[in-house]
This record gives C-alpha cells, structure tokens and sequence, in this order.
C-alpha cells in the first residue's frame, strides 16, 4: 500500500456531509406512505419502530467516529473510525426506516 493514496478522511468527511440529507430523504419516504402521514395528521395507525434512544446513539457514535477518521495520525485508526462511521449511519437511518412498517 505504499503507492496508493490514503482517501479515508476524504470519504469519512463525504459520508457526514451526505448524512443529513439522507436523513431528510428517509423522512420525506416516510411521510409519504399512508400509516406514517395518518399518525402525523390524524394520530391514528400509530406504530412504534426502533427505540429513539438508537439514533441518538447511533449518531453521536458516527460523528465521534468521524473526529476520529479525521484527526488521528494513523492510517489503520482512521480507516477503522470510517468503518465504524458508516456502520452508525447507516444504522440512524435503520431507526428512522423502522417506522415505515
């Protein structure tokens, strides 16, 4: 790996600045189904996801993940905090898709 460049904090940094609007594309698929928009409006059909508890940690997790993948020195440190990184995004969004069914 001596000839190739290290692009872990350049993806570790892309992955967080898409991870908003991520975020808003799953509540916008949410509100669109008919369950979802008649608990908002009407308070009916309610169904209970994922713990919110998940996304809050989930989410602290993947910015500290991100700190991490951009201030450590070591290349094997940051490419496992981009790991970790991806892993609690993608796991935020899971909470938020969990409210779908």
């Amino acid at each position: 790996m001596a000839g190739e460049k290290d692009r872990s904090r350049l993806w570790s940094g892309l992955s967080a600045a898409l991870f908003p609007a991520a975020v808003l594309a799953a509540v916008m698929l949410l509100l669109s189904s008919v369950r979802v928009s008649g608990c908002v409006t009407y308070g009916v059909q309610c169904t209970r996801g994922l713990p919110g508890w998940l996304f809050v940690w989930s989410a602290g997790l993947g910015a500290l993940a991100f700190v991490v993948a951009l201030a450590a020195p070591a290349l094997r440190v940051r490419q496992t905090a981009l790991g970790v990184q991806l892993l609690a995004e993608c796991t935020a969004l899971l909470v938020i898709l969990s409210y779908y069914a």
